[in-house]
C-alpha cells in the first residue's frame, strides 16, 4: 500500500488502519453472533406471543427480520388503547402550538420512541419501493404526484399509516390492502 504520490503508508498510520480492521472485524463478529441468536429463539419457540408476531411481520414482503423484530420489541407488543396511541408512542403525530387564538402545527413531535420513529420512516420508504401496488403507496401517489416539496411530509403520514396497518395486523389479523405477504413456512 502507498499514498497516492506513491510513497509507502507511514507506519503510525499503518498500524492505526490495522486496528481500526480489527475493531470492523470483532463488530461484525458480535452482529453475526446476535443476529444468529435471534434467529435460535425464534425458531424454538415460533408459536409464542412475540415470536408469532415478528414472523408474521416477517412475511410482509419489504420487512425483514431485523425489523420486525425491533417493531414488536418496542411497539407491537404493547399493549396500546387505539391507533392513536401507537402513533403516539413511536413520535409520529404532530406537534400543535396552541397560545391563544394561534394555532399551528410545529411538525412532528419529538417525544416518543426514536428508534420506532427512525424505523418505521425507513420502512415506509422501503413499502413504496416493495409495495407499489399497495393502498398506502398508491395513496403516498396521490397525494404527492403534482405536490412540490410534500414528499418529506406525507412520508411521516404514510409511516404511521402504515405502523397502525401493522398493529391492526399483528393484533386483529387484517392484511392491509394491496400488501403481498411471503408464504407461511
Amino acid at each position: 500500500m502507498h499514498t497516492p504520490e506513491g510513497e509507502p503508508i507511514p507506519p503510525n498510520t499503518l498500524a492505526e488502519l490495522r486496528r481500526d480492521m480489527e475493531r470492523r472485524r470483532l463488530v461484525s463478529n458480535q452482529i453475526r453472533r446476535i443476529e444468529q441468536a435471534r434467529l435460535q429463539r425464534l425458531e424454538q419457540e415460533p408459536d409464542d406471543g412475540p415470536h408469532a408476531m415478528v414472523r408474521l411481520l416477517a412475511r410482509v414482503i419489504g420487512v425483514g427480520i431485523e425489523t420486525a423484530d425491533m417493531l414488536v420489541r418496542e411497539v407491537l407488543s404493547r399493549n396500546m388503547r387505539d391507533r392513536r396511541a401507537v402513533a403516539r408512542y413511536a413520535g409520529l403525530t404532530g406537534s400543535p402550538d396552541e397560545s391563544g387564538r394561534k394555532c399551528r402545527e410545529k411538525g412532528l413531535a419529538r417525544s416518543g420512541n426514536a428508534r420506532v420513529r427512525r424505523g418505521m420512516i425507513q420502512l415506509a420508504w422501503r413499502l413504496l419501493m416493495f409495495q407499489k401496488n399497495s393502498a398506502l403507496a398508491q395513496w403516498f401517489r396521490a397525494r404527492t404526484e403534482n405536490a412540490r416539496g410534500t414528499r418529506k411530509t406525507m412520508i411521516v403520514a404514510l409511516a404511521r399509516k402504515l405502523l397502525i396497518a401493522l398493529w391492526r395486523l399483528v393484533h386483529e389479523g387484517v392484511v392491509p390492502d394491496g400488501i403481498v405477504l411471503r408464504p407461511a413456512q
